[in-house]
């Protein structure tokens, strides 16, 4: 874990936070085999498949390019999936699906948060399918007040304005007063560089709690 903003304790405005490797889990083996298989790769290719899905991820994450055209270029063999295949239609579900998947500890956080008046964003690298399936998700229409993806803004982190449209989304908090949490260190920087206090969230929630000052003040009050 690394804060990299180490600044006084003091109440938060808001709080920006990343989905995947935060909220979200991260897919399982057996997920990833079984996209790979379905755009036509062996069991044995699948690490091959999630080098060559991520090689192309950026564009498709700041929708440059459309979901065929992410797909054209992984599928293996002599499978095609043009515009309205059901192919198309099963790669398409079963990405987004298999990075919905949430770990209800760290909803059980926010939740926490959000009942103190804590305002929270959500700004996620994620494509036109993702960021469908995430906003129909009930913590995430319960518990965000404003959802930002990278294929809606058309820039990824760590790009100055996917955070900047964050704050604005936020209500305009200042900075100071906002605390950016992400799974990527370079996202972090990139946030801490415009003045947003940060968390590099690697996997504890503990620490996270203990960074939002509204949830350590409630604990005290509770004599935790």
């Amino acid at each position: 874990m690394t804060t990299l903003s180490l600044k006084p304790a003091q109440r938060l405005d808001a709080l920006i936070l990343d989905y995947n490797g935060v909220i979200g889990l991260q897919p399982t083996q057996h997920m990833w085999t079984r996209l790979a298989a379905l755009a036509g790769w062996p069991a044995d290719q699948t690490a091959d498949f999630e080098t060559e899905f991520w090689a192309r991820r950026t564009p498709y994450d700041a929708g440059e390019i459309s979901t065929h055209t992410f797909w054209s270029g992984l599928l293996n063999g002599h499978l095609t999936a043009p515009p309205g295949s059901a192919l198309l239609d099963a790669l398409r579900s079963t990405d987004a699906e298999m990075w919905t998947h949430t770990d209800e500890a760290l909803v059980q956080i926010l939740q926490a948060a959000q009942a103190t008046g804590l305002r929270m964003v959500l700004l996620s690298n994620a494509p036109h399918p993702l960021a469908e399936a995430l906003d129909r998700s009930p913590w995430c229409s319960t518990l965000m007040s404003k959802t930002l993806y990278s294929a809606r803004l058309g820039v990824n982190k760590p790009d100055p304005r996917a955070y900047e449209a964050a704050l604005v989304a936020a209500g305009f908090p200042h900075p100071d007063n906002t605390l950016f949490v992400d799974d990527r260190l370079e996202n972090c920087t990139a946030a801490a560089q415009l003045g947003l206090r940060t968390f590099h969230f690697t996997g504890d929630r503990h620490a996270l709690s203990r960074n939002i000052p509204q949830l350590t003040a409630a604990a005290g009050g509770h004599g935790h």
